[in-house]
């Protein structure tokens, strides 16, 4: 599901760190009284009343300060404005309302982003010392007390009612999404329109030119899909500065956990995979997402196909259920075929096994290979069920889940794989003791 993305913003000094590490169950940002010690973005994902989203701290606004960092502080508040669902808006009660406040409020509106105005500092939380800051034109002053952790329920309750809705007919239509990710220049958008057969992304040498995630509806072998062309993901040392790659690195995230599959696109003519392929890669596994992974560029290749996939084989040996097809966006090349791996991995990924195929299938395993001991006590598994799809999930009922490890989970995923169909998907194998629901 895609997870909003709410900024904290407001003049130096007003709390938003700490409302922040309020908000996330732990310490990330560093609350100091000094003005402008949070210069930079720091994010963390959060959740409230069942809504998950992601949080992000910005350096304080201050338009009349000499600091040589504001412009920058100022740059980086804006770009997380844009690329928020919600702000939340956070103002001093002791001090009123100030100059400051009245230039980060116009900001704030220009944007037309919904807004959270949080009254903070109100100790004894006196609801009558939010009224003045009705001026400011962003609606209703809510009250807070960070520090005594008064009225924060009411702002997360604020906070999510922001969130945006679902477009209508959104669920009905059946779309398979289809999130496209990579590192910047690897040809993603080319692919987009290859595939579309029209110019529909903007394409250019020059890295980062897509920033936003792009909804592309689709058709392919009669079915309904909505490419995601995503900002091209750079290694975090890239993104360290937090400049608007950052953002990218947000919305790519988040068009992850909304996908239902994802190409994962690496460039054949660098004949190697980066660190960030690999972590690219991970992420998508990690999200349990199925997935392709395309080579574009092959028309530059400068290794064999057995080559490269021995490269895959080694570097992507987490995820050894990998598809790939090799391709050119330039030429054409193999590009038609791109939809029907991306078919097999989503329907590998909604597979269900009846639970007397997998009881048999654990039993041939265990036959084969016994469940571990520890301390002359060796393991039990009663029986298995498959609790869930998208990624294919199972649960493992045993006499103790401590006596089960990871070698003999991967051993049972490796069985399982053998006599079931899972290209191109993840699966979960979770252990549970015997009588937990």
């Amino acid at each position: 599901m895609y997870r909003p993305i709410v900024a904290v913003v407001g003049r130096p000094n007003v709390g938003k760190s700490t409302f922040f590490n309020k908000i996330c169950g732990k310490r990330i940002s560093i609350v100091d009284d000094t003005p402008g010690v949070t210069r930079d973005r720091i994010y963390a994902d959060a959740s409230w009343a069942g809504k998950d989203f992601t949080l992000i701290d910005t350096g304080g606004l201050d338009p009349k300060s000499e600091d040589i960092f504001q412009s920058e502080i100022k740059f980086q508040a804006e770009e997380a404005i844009k690329a928020s669902d919600v702000i939340v808006f956070l103002v001093d009660g002791r001090a009123g309302v100030t100059a400051s406040d009245e230039e980060v409020a116009n900001l704030l509106k220009r944007s037309k982003t919904p807004v959270v105005l949080v009254v903070n500092k109100l100790d004894n939380f006196e609801v009558e010392n939010t009224y003045e800051f009705y001026s400011l034109g962003l609606g209703e002053p809510m009250p807070l007390s960070c520090m005594q952790s008064k009225g924060i329920g009411d702002v997360l309750d604020a906070i999510i009612s922001r969130f945006p809705k679902r477009q209508q007919g959104e669920e009905e239509t059946g779309a398979t999404k289809v999130a496209i990710v990579g590192r910047p220049n690897v040809g993603k958008s080319s692919l987009v329109n290859r595939l579309l057969g029209q110019n529909r992304v903007v394409v250019s040498s020059v890295e980062g030119t897509t920033r936003d995630a792009v909804l592309v509806p689709f058709k392919a072998h009669g079915k309904d899909y909505a490419l995601v062309d995503t900002a091209g993901l750079r290694r975090k040392r890239g993104v360290e500065n937090q400049s608007i790659e950052g953002y990218s690195v947000l919305r790519t995230m988040s068009a992850i956990e909304e996908a239902d599959v994802a190409m994962i696109v690496f460039d054949a003519s660098e004949g190697r995979l980066t660190e960030q392929d690999v972590r690219i890669a991970g992420y998508v596994h990690e999200a349990g997402k199925p997935s392709v992974i395309v080579v574009n560029k092959w028309d530059q290749k400068k290794m064999t196909k057995d080559e490269y996939k021995a490269m895959l084989d080694r570097e992507l040996a987490f995820m050894d259920y990998y598809e790939a097809i090799f391709v050119s966006a330039l030429t054409g090349a193999s590009v038609g075929q791109i939809m029907e791996k991306v078919e097999m991995s989503v329907e590998n990924s909604r597979k269900r096994i009846t639970t007397g195929l997998l009881n048999d299938l654990l039993h041939d395993a265990i036959l084969n290979f016994e469940p571990p001991a520890h301390a002359g006590r060796r393991a039990k598994i009663q029986y298995i069920t498959e609790a869930d799809i998208c990624p294919p999930t199972f649960v493992l009922f045993v006499n103790d889940p401590k006596l089960i490890n990871v070698s003999y989970i991967r051993y049972l995923e490796n069985r399982f794989r053998e006599k079931v169909d899972f290209r191109g998907t993840p699966i979960k194998i979770l252990i549970k003791g015997r009588g937990e629901e």
